[in-house]
């Protein structure tokens, strides 16, 4: 788990005035992290074009030409705006002097494209010429580069007309959360991040931390190795409701048991044909430790059901789909006391929002401020966990963020989400508090996804959950 910053202006600022270091040195850092990462893993490619912008991110461009001069033979830098800022002409002054980089007059292809154009500090919208510029950066063949953030991104992960696209982005000092949002995920490419001349540690001591970025290693499974005298009460029992359409109740009931939940009643007042290891019933099971509700459900149970058997219910809960969108059922969320998990995607958090809040706002505004809503639901109902599906889940409690940054296009089809609602409900069932049910259940179904062998467009959440119950080996 790694932090995740909303930018990173104090933490250089501090280096300036606390730790003595100038502005000089953290771009000589940043322009060497880009250096190694390309030393590293970029072997055999002999030639880079750097296309520097007039700002400092323009500098650290123009720093790397000044430091490529071993491993690759052929070194360009193209300034098509000149340079403004004092570091980007002092580094020009520098680079200048040195016969083995050639300033060119328009782009040209190479094994390597970086694009310091912008970095983080775009705050405008950008004019024709520029919009040509990174349209033609983008038809270049050569492995593409971005220093700290692809131009055409600002601050904030929104996207401007248009974008660079990255196969790697290189962001210096820490990680920030404009990297983070769905929309730039097909432009950033893998990130990395690297260190500009004093340790990590140093670099963000006292700062405050906007979010956490999960890693694989978070992931934890409810393994059963650990004890032997048990029974499938041990385990818990978790009451998933089948609604109009109940194919997603008993995908949900599928993956749950999948998980290690002990039990999986479908709870109906129709007839269905599920596996033989879930049971039927009409009614909520007196030793179900778990509830899971709003997947398919339609307007399937009545208001004076759902308000004895789920809202005056105090069992742990997740709210999926139809759910977040139910005025009655979101009533639970008055209930501070119980462990509750919402997993909305973007369009049922804006039909929720609009209920709690009376703020009527669109999926594109969802998208365009996932952070800041998260943080915002967090401040009105600090003891909920909301887990928010994207490209990047986010999932929050209190004004703690996690992002899962493992989503796939592999689940963007019907049934993932009710995977998802079983894995976590399992979890709660278990006796696991929300935060870490719907932590836990986010990475599992993200590996499993990745884990899938078949055609990347083949894959059911009976596949998924057939994944789940290979996890542990």
């Amino acid at each position: 788990m790694r932090k995740v910053f909303k930018h990173c202006y104090e933490m250089d600022q501090r280096c300036y005035e606390e730790y003595g270091l100038t502005e000089d040195i953290l771009m000589e850092h940043a322009a060497k992290g880009i250096k190694n990462y390309i030393d590293d893993n970029l072997k055999g490619k002999n030639s880079i074009l750097i296309v520097a912008g007039v700002g400092n991110n323009g500098a650290d461009g123009i720093t790397l030409a000044r430091l490529l001069q071993f491993n690759i033979q052929s070194v360009k830098l193209y300034i098509p705006f000149g340079v403004k800022s004092p570091m980007a002409q002092k580094q020009l002054e520098r680079t200048r002097k040195l016969e083995y980089v050639e300033i060119v007059d328009s782009l040209c292809e190479a094994d390597i494209i970086v694009d310091a154009l912008f970095g983080a500090g775009l705050s405008r919208s950008l004019d024709e010429n520029i919009q040509t510029l990174i349209d033609s950066m983008n038809d270049l063949n050569g492995f593409k580069i971005a220093c700290d953030i692809p131009s055409g991104i600002d601050e904030a992960g929104c996207v401007s007309s248009v974008a660079f696209c990255a196969d790697i982005t290189v962001t210096m000092g820490a990680r920030k959360e404009s990297l983070y949002m769905d929309v730039v995920k097909d432009l950033v490419g893998e990130i990395i991040r690297v260190d500009l001349g004093i340790r990590y540690n140093q670099y963000t001591k006292g700062m405050p931390v906007s979010s956490y970025l999960l890693d694989r290693e978070d992931m934890g499974l409810p393994s059963r190795d650990f004890a032997k005298d048990t029974h499938k009460g041990s385990f818990g029992h978790v009451a998933v409701f089948c609604g109009e359409k109940e194919g997603a109740g008993i995908i949900a009931g599928m993956s749950a048991a999948k998980f290690g939940v002990g039990l999986v009643s479908l709870v109906a007042h129709e007839k269905i044909s599920p596996p033989p290891y879930l049971m039927c019933t009409s009614e909520i099971p007196g030793n179900a430790t778990a509830l899971a509700i709003g997947m398919g459900l339609g307007g399937y149970f009545d208001k004076e059901f759902l308000r004895k058997n789920v809202i005056e219910s105090h069992l742990p809960i997740v709210l999926d789909a139809d759910a977040c969108r139910h005025r009655e059922l979101l009533e639970v969320l008055e209930q501070k006391e119980r462990e509750i998990v919402l997993t909305p995607h973007p369009k049922e958090f804006a039909y929720m929002w609009q209920i709690l809040t009376g703020e009527q706002i669109d999926t594109t505004a969802v998208q365009e401020g996932r952070f800041e809503l998260l943080r915002r639901f967090g401040t009105l109902y600090p003891h909920a966990t909301l887990l928010l599906k994207g490209a990047n889940t986010l999932i929050t409690q209190e004004q703690k963020i996690y992002i899962n940054p493992f989503g796939s296009s592999r689940l963007s089809k019907g049934g993932s989400g009710d995977v998802l609602s079983g894995l976590v409900a399992s979890l709660l069932a278990q006796g696991h508090i929300s935060i870490d049910a719907a932590i836990q259940g986010s990475l599992a179904l993200t590996t499993a996804a990745e884990n899938y062998s078949g055609s990347s467009y083949a894959m059911l959440p009976t596949d998924l959950i057939d994944e789940i119950g290979r996890l542990e080996k």
